[in-house]
């Protein structure tokens, strides 16, 4: 395939007209029309659909543009790294996070990193379902517990617990009482903890959010089932008491890339970043970071 060809593709598809990517590009329209022309015969495909005044991408032009885009900006990039004489990270980075992460976590990571890398240009946005990485054009996910995916590659950078908490004012009540709780979803009557019996609840009040579950389960309403990360700092200053450790699998962090493409600098320089900001990847390291 004509590299040039499918550069002058992705330029056209990218301003979404011939006219448009020649005034952006300062090159001759007729120039992109004929390269587009040449890729379409190459390929035996129809890429655009050409109306009187509009240009389409046709579904294989759509599909040839989402899978290529990314890969010839990582090889404008590495050549322009090379050329000046170092792999310094540059160029722009999507990354896709947790809710829960996103909150407590991500905007002070994410600052830190583009005061170090200021020729990065970096784009967070959070989602709780599994985005498809090469589909929508991220560059790195991080997600809890992801499914096995022979398309990506990752490694974990923080482990948590979930713990059951409560206030110093509501006493744990006997076994097979139900406590009082404020809980997430409406699954659960009871909450495994090692060691010992389970725990019946009593759903008392439900929300969407473990943080706003934190804030409620301090105000002594009722007990909940928690990351050791959220609730560490109440834990050691006494305003929280644990009643167990959840018996469950254990809560893991992973951070994602595609492993069809090359490790850009950049992603290489965000994956340093997270573990010289969680060197040890504890539920005890996120909480002091989440309070510093």
């Amino acid at each position: 395939m004509d590299l040039l060809a499918l550069a002058d593709f992705n330029l056209v598809a990218r301003h979404g007209g011939f006219g448009r990517a020649a005034r952006a590009s300062g090159r001759p329209k007729a120039t992109l029309s004929r390269r587009v022309a040449e890729l379409e015969a190459s390929l035996g495909l129809r890429l655009f659909e050409r109306g009187g005044h509009t240009l389409k991408l046709t579904q294989e032009g759509r599909t040839l543009h989402e899978r290529t885009a990314a890969l010839l900006t990582e090889i404008d990039e590495t050549a322009a790294a090379l050329a000046s004489g170092g792999e310094r990270p540059r160029g722009r980075m999507r990354v896709s996070a947790p809710l829960l992460f996103s909150q407590t976590a991500m905007g002070k990571l994410a600052a830190g990193f583009a005061l170090r890398y200021p020729d990065v240009r970096l784009e967070v946005t959070t989602d709780d379902r599994p985005v498809d990485m090469v589909e929508e054009g991220y560059d790195l996910v991080i997600r809890v517990n992801p499914d096995p995916d022979d398309n990506l590659i990752g490694r974990i950078f923080l482990r948590d617990r979930m713990v059951v908490v409560a206030a110093p004012s509501l006493a744990q009540p006997p076994e097979g009482v139900p406590a009082p709780a404020v809980v997430r979803d409406e699954g659960s009557r009871a909450w495994n903890v090692t060691g010992r019996p389970a725990i019946a609840i009593a759903p008392v009040l439900r929300l969407s959010s473990l943080m706003m579950v934190r804030d409620a389960v301090r105000t002594g309403i009722g007990a909940a089932c928690l990351p050791v990360s959220l609730v560490g700092r109440d834990l050691a200053a006494g305003t929280l008491v644990c009643w167990g450790d959840v018996d469950g699998p254990e809560i893991a962090l992973w951070a994602l890339y595609p492993s069809r493409r090359l490790l850009s600098a950049r992603v290489a320089a965000f994956l340093d970043w997270i573990k010289e900001a969680f060197p040890r990847g504890t539920p005890d390291e996120l909480a002091n970071y989440l309070c510093a």
